[in-house]
C-alpha cells in the first residue's frame, strides 16, 4: 500500500518504547496508514506532556489490539 501523505520517521524514543514494551510486532502488523498516522499525531504535540500521553495511548491501543485512535479496529476487517 502506498501512502499519499508524507511518511513520518520513527523517532528513536518511540522505537525504544515499542521494543521495551514488546509492542513492535503489534505496531508492524498495523497497516501503513495507521503507523504513519500514529507517528504524525505524536509529532504534532506541542507540549511534552501531550506527546507522552499520545505515546501512551498508542501503546495501550497496540497492546489491546482492538483500537486505532480510539476507534474500533479489527485486523481482519
Amino acid at each position: 500500500m502506498s501512502l499519499k501523505r508524507p511518511i513520518q520517521p520513527m523517532p528513536d524514543d518511540i522505537a525504544t518504547r515499542l521494543c521495551a514494551d514488546g509492542l513492535r510486532p503489534a505496531y508492524d502488523a498495523r497497516p501503513p496508514y495507521q503507523r504513519n498516522d500514529y507517528l504524525g499525531w505524536i509529532a504534532q504535540a506541542k507540549r511534552p506532556e501531550t506527546r507522552q500521553k499520545r505515546i501512551d495511548q498508542m501503546c495501550d491501543e497496540l497492546r489491546g489490539g482492538r483500537l486505532y485512535m480510539k476507534m474500533v479496529w479489527r485486523k481482519d476487517a
